[in-house]
């Protein structure tokens, strides 16, 4: 189970990491402003998906840790 968790969250951290990169570039350009929020408090922009980047990528390095603490014990 710890295996396809990690899994996923390295993948999805993967790729908020591009939608962090894509969307500054094109903010750099001025083609990408940020996105008004359903609620409209606080609005989305690349630091949204960096931050999620970042979420992800600690996931997934906690759970590699965690199995290999698993599997070190034996």
């Amino acid at each position: 189970m710890e295996r396809q968790l990690t899994l996923g969250a390295y993948w999805i951290g993967l790729g908020s990491t591009v939608a962090a990169l894509v969307t500054r570039v094109l903010a750099m350009f001025g083609y990408f402003s940020a996105l008004p929020s359903p609620a409209g408090n606080t609005p989305i922009s690349y630091r949204t998906f960096f931050e999620g980047a970042e979420l992800f990528f600690l996931m997934a390095i906690a759970g590699s840790v965690l199995m290999w603490a698993r599997t070190s014990k034996t």
